[in-house]
């Protein structure tokens, strides 16, 4: 990513970013100023986690009704249901993990696998990167797969922009988070979820979304698994058109997102009156 000293910021600066920012900015003040939000934003957030778990988990493979969620108490009975609980437990974790986050994001991604694949996969493979010839279940992302030893290179790299503090907005870091380990698959499982989770971390500890009321993943799976991959490429690709499209997609994502949120509040105004 260049030498520059803060080289998400010049991401930050790439065409059609600033538009995406200034939109998702404007988003997200719509659902904070819900009148809603002043006496039950707590049920906002709840019902946000789920929506996004549900998005989450479809994105892995797991699309489920909202009501199969809520129903569900028993999440091992087969690969689906161990995709869903574990975008559940991500969920309920993220909000969590936010000083853990700040002090070491590696242990913050380990905790997170830990979560998500504690016991869905060998244990000695939960928790930590995987090694050289180690396989991962992705199927879902079909991008080159890094070796173990350029995933350290990069983990490495991705920690020290994070530590290192950055002018650039939350939507920037969030979608290179996300972006990054996606394309890295640094677990042998669950690097979706994880990916997503660790998106939903920044967006809430940079101050964007701080009540996790704007649960991206929904956009995610709304606008399609084909239009999701389709802007990795381009994050993956590394170039700066790439980038900003990933960014922009991203960007779209957490405003729909928002958007469920919105319907949410209006839902439980209803209710009330």
């Amino acid at each position: 990513m260049g030498t520059n000293a803060d080289p998400l910021a010049i991401l930050g600066s790439l065409p059609g970013v600033s538009d995406a920012v200034d939109s998702v900015r404007q988003s997200v003040d719509k659902v904070y100023g819900h009148r809603v939000m002043r006496r039950r934003s707590e049920e906002v957030t709840s019902e946000a986690a789920l929506r996004g778990a549900r998005g989450s988990a479809a994105l892995a493979g797991a699309d489920w009704p909202l009501e199969e969620m809520r129903r569900r108490s028993d999440f091992s009975a087969d690969p689906e249901a161990r995709t869903v609980g574990a975008a559940l437990r991500l969920t309920a974790e993220a909000g969590q993990m936010l000083s853990v986050w700040r002090q070491s994001p590696v242990q913050a991604l380990a905790r997170l696998h830990l979560v998500a694949a504690g016991g869905a996969a060998p244990d000695d493979t939960v928790g930590r990167p995987r090694l050289a010839g180690e396989p991962v279940d992705e199927p879902l992302v079909e991008l080159p797969l890094p070796e173990s030893g350029e995933v350290a290179a990069r983990l490495d790299g991705l920690v020290g922009l994070l530590r290192a503090g950055s002018e650039a907005p939350a939507l920037v870091v969030g979608a290179v988070v996300h972006g990054e380990l996606l394309s890295l698959r640094p677990f042998g499982s669950f690097n979706g979820p994880v990916a997503r989770a660790a998106e939903r971390i920044v967006l809430v500890g940079s101050g964007l979304d701080p009540k996790s009321i704007c649960p991206a993943e929904v956009g995610h799976a709304e606008l399609g698994r084909a239009d999701y991959l389709k802007a990795l490429e381009g994050y993956a690709s590394g170039t700066p058109e790439g980038m900003a499209a990933w960014i922009g997609h991203c960007g779209k994502a957490l405003e729909l997102g928002v958007r469920e949120s919105v319907a949410v509040c209006e839902a439980l105004q209803r209710g009330a009156a």
